[in-house]
């Protein structure tokens, strides 16, 4: 089995107050190709460090990550950037766009990043916004529009390069319910009909219960796993 991500006894500890914090305790995970799955714990339990763990936007303090094979130990921090840009979609809580750049702009930055041209990331720019409803507001700036809407801006972004592996940090949390149900529901029809792998960081059991797979994170270990039909 080829996983699109697997850690092997990953582990994180950082120095508080001059003593040792261990945050991740040994993490075993493998995610499968197409999963649309959860992470779900409580604040502090760790699951967001796993996450800068399995995006590349951290070192393990030990154990390793494979993202498509790849061990992240062997590459440099140049190769790790490119990883981040070209193998995994980012969508935050806070979206993370930039003010002054309208919805098209944000969307294209990281193809420009890439050395994607001028007109092929214009027209892949657009496709992505027609895709998830915003084609008529390509040229307002994120004050200009809704929360739910700067989401969907973020979801375009994090599909430019198109990454097979895309991850959300508490992706609803500052979104009403039914925005949020909006925004679930947009991501669910985009793995079914593009294969891309989902996982996201969350402590809203709404979030999970929209997933296929849920696993349970406490005190920087995983505490269990389910699939989600097995619940309902």
């Amino acid at each position: 089995m080829d996983y699109v991500i697997e850690t092997i006894g990953v582990t994180k500890t950082y120095m508080s107050g001059g003593r040792p914090l261990e945050v991740l305790k040994g993490i075993d995970l493998k995610v499968e190709p197409g999963e649309f799955m959860a992470i779900m714990g409580p604040s502090g339990s760790g699951k967001s460090t796993l996450l800068n763990m399995i995006g590349a936007l951290d070192r393990p303090t030990s154990g390793k990550v494979y993202i498509n094979g790849t061990d992240l130990s062997q590459l440099n921090d140049n190769q790790i950037a490119d990883v981040r840009n070209t193998e995994i979609g980012f969508i935050f809580q806070f979206f993370n766009l930039i003010p002054r750049m309208d919805a098209q702009s944000n969307v294209e930055l990281p193809m420009a990043i890439k050395g994607v041209s001028r007109t092929q990331r214009n027209k892949r720019a657009m496709d992505l916004l027609n895709l998830v409803g915003l084609g008529d507001r390509s040229h307002h700036k994120p004050s200009q529009l809704s929360g739910g809407e700067q989401q969907r801006v973020a979801i375009a972004r994090a599909l430019a390069n198109e990454p097979n592996l895309i991850l959300a940090d508490e992706l609803t949390g500052n979104l009403d319910s039914k925005t949020g149900a909006e925004i679930m529901l947009l991501l669910k029809q985009l793995n079914k009909e593009e294969g891309k792998t989902f996982i996201f960081i969350t402590h809203d059991s709404q979030v999970a219960q929209n997933t296929d797979r849920l696993v349970s994170f406490k005190d920087g270990v995983i505490e269990g796993e389910k699939s989600i039909k097995e619940m309902i």
